[in-house]
């Protein structure tokens, strides 16, 4: 790793001047001192304000099922650039340089200044809802959905009980709602067994959230073993079978055909069916990430299970879309098979074509985050970053673009006499300036102050570059070595570009 000339120059990020494709550029113009402005090639950046976007979404939330699938949708992050792009990156030979980038686009200072400006985003996941509280710290969420199902489980609970419990008369559903809640708090009881799981694993959980088709417990982190990961997903089944040992305990002495009795028996019955169906060896229920774990420890490989487990699910969802209407048809389910109606067969289809929709998106977006965690490592701060020249506050902007060309350097940081960093030259800023009136521009009125959350160590990778960029949205960064020398200039537009690169290549 270079050093760059003079005193007090810091240590810089990639020395070689990034490859330039063929197209046209911005020709140079004479500054009136003798010296070219125009600059290496770089595509400018979006001008965002530091602090102008804001991500309240951590990445790569990894979910749990309680009485229905998850909604992964939320998970994995997923940036939408206007276009994708080759993302290669630029290296040197002393640090791993054999993967040279191709930066496509104009000079630094020269160009349109739309290029995108921001880490990759994660699309807004599903509304939190009703904030309930926070168990182990976790926020507790009711998503609007679930006062729908309530009134669907009510109305239908209320009119089996006409037929057990006539005498209740219209207080059948104010039983039935107490049903619904208490159904959903043992689905609850099963979502919290995941979080305690998690939170024992020193896993981060963002939210627990109750919505239509039962829970979601949305991990942020995967298990660095399969045998955590087993335990992980095994815990929530377990529960719901535990639940369901105890409301039979409870039936024992309570006499059969009173509302406790009637309660009990319905809570016992919902719960085993949570159990059951969450240990179905599919993903994205529990049985399915139970059985990524086996497949993890055979093979050692996550994304071997990950593919076995989706694959399994998508025939799952397959199996419910057929085999649900037919069972219920055939009155293997429990109804006589010559009282179904006409509108019980419609009902039947369309709630297993919903079920069988979701496990299929699931399974999706499960092989979806997998191939996005195998492929972040690929995201490194000492690859992607730029080489920077140092320049005093008061350099016009002319003279440090010529000594950026000079060096073959992409981005230009402010150092005082000691060569101490104070701010970052906005690229966008840059752009914004013509070129006749560079010379008497100088650089500190284009700057942004560096604040902490804007150094980010060389080190970093993968998830935690992500996340350190989104905890403080920027356009660019300032990239340092352990001992705080300068490395160079992260842009947050380099990031997302071999962010969609990485997504792009198969797994």
């Amino acid at each position: 790793m270079d050093v760059s000339g003079g005193s007090g120059q810091p240590r810089s990020g990639n020395d070689e001047p990034a490859e330039r494709p063929a197209g046209p550029t911005a020709p140079s113009t004479g500054t009136g001192d003798g010296t070219d402005d125009s600059a290496a090639a770089t595509e400018p950046t979006r001008n965002t304000e530091p602090g102008s976007e804001r991500d309240t979404e951590p990445e790569n939330a990894s979910t749990t099922t309680g009485d229905g699938p998850p909604d992964d949708s939320a998970a994995p992050p997923s940036p939408t650039p206007p276009e994708a792009h080759d993302g290669a990156r630029a290296g040197r030979p002393d640090r791993g340089g054999s993967e040279p980038r191709a930066h496509a686009g104009s000079g630094l200072g020269q160009g349109h200044g739309k290029g995108q400006g921001k880490p990759p985003q994660r699309p807004k996941g599903p509304g939190g809802g009703l904030l309930m509280g926070r168990p182990f710290g976790v926020p507790v969420y009711v998503a609007p959905s679930w006062f729908l199902v309530a009134a669907l489980i009510t109305w239908v609970f209320g009119g089996q009980l006409d037929r057990v419990l006539p005498e209740l008369g219209a207080a059948r559903y104010l039983v039935s709602l107490f049903f619904a809640v208490a159904f959903y708090a043992s689905v609850l009881v099963h979502e919290l067994a995941h979080t305690v799981a998690a939170v024992r694993f020193k896993l981060p959980v963002r939210r627990i959230q109750l919505q239509f088709f039962g829970g979601v417990s949305e991990i942020e982190k995967e298990a660095e073993t399969p045998g955590r990961e087993f335990i992980l997903a095994f815990v929530g089944p377990l529960l719901s079978l535990v639940l369901a040992g105890l409301f039979y305990l409870a039936m024992q002495p309570v006499e059969p055909g009173t509302v406790p009795g009637v309660l009990l028996a319905g809570l016992m019955i919902s719960n085993l069916i949570v159990a059951a169906f969450n240990l179905l060896p599919g993903l994205p229920l529990d049985g399915g990430r139970m059985l990524r774990a086996v497949v993890w420890k055979i093979t050692g490989r996550p994304m071997s299970g990950t593919v076995a487990a989706a694959w399994v699910g998508r025939a799952l969802a397959i199996s419910v879309l057929i085999g649900l209407p037919l069972l219920n048809q055939s009155g293997a389910l429990g109804s006589d098979a010559q009282d179904i109606s006409g509108m019980d067969t419609v009902t039947d289809a369309l709630l297993a074509a919903i079920l069988a929709a979701i496990i299929w998106t699931g399974a999706g977006n499960s092989l979806r985050m997998a191939r996005l965690r195998e492929h972040l490592p690929e995201l490194r701060a000492r690859t992607l970053t730029r080489r920077a020249v140092p320049v005093e506050t008061d350099t016009p902007l002319s003279e440090a673009l010529r000594r950026a060309n000079a060096a073959g350097a992409r981005a230009l940081v402010i150092v005082d006499a000691d060569g101490k960093p104070l701010s970052l030259v906005r690229e966008a800023a840059i752009v914004g300036v013509p070129e006749h009136r560079r010379p008497w521009v100088a650089v500190s009125g284009l700057a942004q102050e560096l604040t902490d959350g804007m150094r980010v160590s060389v080190e970093l990778a993968g998830e935690d570059l992500l996340d350190a960029l989104r905890a403080t949205p920027a356009t660019e960064y300032l990239v340092v070595e352990k001992t705080g020398e300068i490395y160079g200039v992260l842009s947050a537009a380099d990031v997302e570009r071999a962010f969609v690169k990485a997504m792009a290549r198969p797994a």
